[in-house]
């Protein structure tokens, strides 16, 4: 699963039928700190999720066992929107270490 943060839509008037009717977003991955990590994904929402809420993501064949995502041409879905993020103390110590080197 991927932790990412949605960053905007993508409107496409001609795609795939299998696609009609689904929101795509694009997600950008981010640490569990909430800061941004390396590149973009478009992802099919299958939750409702809003702009710059952030969501869990399923990638690849994952991404296909997906509510309303079986038999479509996905490789990422949005399964989940988080309310909070949170790390034990000897993780938070060590990427906060990792960060001041």
């Amino acid at each position: 699963m991927i932790l990412a943060r949605i960053v905007g839509t993508v409107v496409s008037t001609r795609k795939d039928p299998r696609l009609e009717g689904k929101k795509l977003l694009i997600v950008k991955p981010i640490s569990p700190e909430g800061n941004d990590e390396p590149g973009y994904l478009i992802a099919i929402d299958t939750v409702s999720a809003g702009f710059r809420e952030k969501v869990l993501v399923v990638a690849g064949s994952s991404a296909r066992m997906a509510s309303e995502c079986k038999d479509r041409p996905v490789d990422a879905a949005i399964v989940g929107i988080v309310d909070e993020v949170e790390l034990d103390k000897a993780h938070a110590a060590e990427l906060a270490a990792a960060r001041n080197k």
